[in-house]
């Protein structure tokens, strides 16, 4: 299997959905506005084998000093083959000269993988949020 990196925004609503869905993320049930949100983001590098996308990773900056890495999302088919790190490698390098790329990890084994790939967890340090869609 070859799996194709870009940073081209050749995705559509439908890839996207398929793709959020495939990893039971709730942006996938907005695929319209994921798309939208996604097209607007600084960063955007994905993974397709043939025509169907099978991983994506954003980042937002600032410029300068800070890139957020928000979703890192490989199809669960296509996981343990190194998408995720190929595409985590590419947020590295194309953010090397900032000082901080930040992104979160929602349990245990992810917190494990982001070290593995190189990222440090920060103690004791807490993530906010406030949710405006409501679920149901």
């Amino acid at each position: 299997m070859d799996i194709l990196y870009t940073d081209a925004r050749k995705f559509t609503a439908a890839d996207l959905e398929a793709l959020f869905k495939s990893v039971d993320w709730l942006s996938g049930n907005y695929p319209e506005r994921l798309k939208k949100a996604l097209d607007n983001c600084e960063t955007v590098f994905t993974a397709w084998d043939g025509g169907r996308l099978v991983g994506l990773i954003n980042a937002i900056d600032d410029g300068e000093l800070t890139a957020y890495a928000h979703y890192l999302c490989v199809d669960p088919a296509y996981q343990g083959q190194g998408i995720g790190k190929t595409l985590l490698q590419k947020i590295k390098d194309k953010y090397r000269d900032y000082l901080y790329i930040i992104l979160i990890a929602e349990n245990e084994k992810l917190i494990g993988y982001y070290k593995g790939n190189g990222f440090a967890y920060m103690e004791g340090r807490s993530v906010f949020y406030l949710q405006n869609i409501q679920e149901g």
